[in-house]
């Protein structure tokens, strides 16, 4: 895939952290076009992909030192790091919280301008299927880690009102090769469209704090995505096509949170450590 934006040079050194994660591995290859050079990092290690302008750097984004010196000499940061289920908030609070203060501070001190903050729907998760909202909705997040990702905007916020950091947050819905359930037929995010939406975020100028939704073409959807309209984001794929194959699947029961809440599952997840 190449740039839509013929005209935008590729940045010359990009980050990519959370690159060993789910997304991170789809993202190592979508955004070649856009750099130079890729840096890529994650907790864990990993060889740089053969015949590619790869950097492989582990880091711990609770380590704030660490976080500085893997944001050094970068143009731009796809913040896909942290950890990305609902977990007990002693384990989220070291990567999704004190990690994405440090990405934005070390941002702030080497001077880069661009972030792409991969945001969840689970920051408006208890929000019912038969409401639709925008960008701009109250936050209603459904776990701690739709809190920790309601913090991360609210630091985008803060870095552009303060430090003129331009920031997209992306509420990702459901970004899978295909919808597992019914929920996912309304938050699917196909790869393509992903790597699409990225590139608008990279290059679309003068985009301040944008929250967009992370979904598809999809029918029967919760989000209007009218106030990210200046990013042109226009996704070519639709979870339509798995219609058949979804709707074969058991009708869950009408109080199931699948059915009844937009974060899905996520409204019941926990509570943590009850017997301790």
């Amino acid at each position: 895939m190449t740039p839509t934006s013929n005209a935008q040079a590729p940045f010359n050194r990009l980050l990519l952290t959370g690159a060993a994660g789910g997304l991170g591995k789809v993202l190592r290859e979508g955004l070649r076009p856009y750099a130079n050079i890729l840096r890529v990092s994650d907790i864990v290690n990993m060889a740089p992909a053969t015949g590619t302008h790869e950097e492989v750097q582990v880091c711990d984004l609770a380590d704030k030192a660490a976080v500085h010196q893997l944001v050094e000499g970068v143009d731009a940061i796809l913040h896909f790091g942290g950890v990305s289920v609902e977990r007990p908030f002693e384990e989220i609070l070291g990567a999704n919280i004190c990690g994405v203060f440090h990405i934005y501070e070390a941002a702030r001190r080497h001077g880069v301008k661009r972030v792409i903050f991969a945001s969840s729907n689970h920051v408006i998760g208890f929000y019912k299927q038969n409401e639709s909202i925008d960008g701009n909705a109250a936050r209603r997040p459904d776990s701690y880690y739709g809190l920790s990702k309601s913090y991360g905007e609210d630091m985008a916020s803060f870095y552009f009102d303060r430090y003129g950091i331009e920031t997209v947050s992306i509420r990702i819905g459901s970004s899978f090769p295909e919808p597992h359930n019914r929920r996912m037929m309304s938050t699917w995010l196909s790869f393509r469209d992903l790597v699409q939406l990225i590139e608008r975020a990279l290059y679309t100028p003068n985009v301040g704090h944008t929250v967009v939704y992370g979904m598809s073409d999809n029918q029967n959807v919760w989000w209007d995505n009218h106030l990210a309209t200046h990013l042109g984001f226009q996704p070519q794929d639709s979870s339509v096509v798995f219609s058949a194959k979804i709707e074969a699947q058991p009708m869950p029961a009408a109080d199931d949170p699948a059915m009844v809440y937009q974060g899905g599952a996520f409204v019941e997840a926990g509570p943590f450590g009850d017997d301790d």
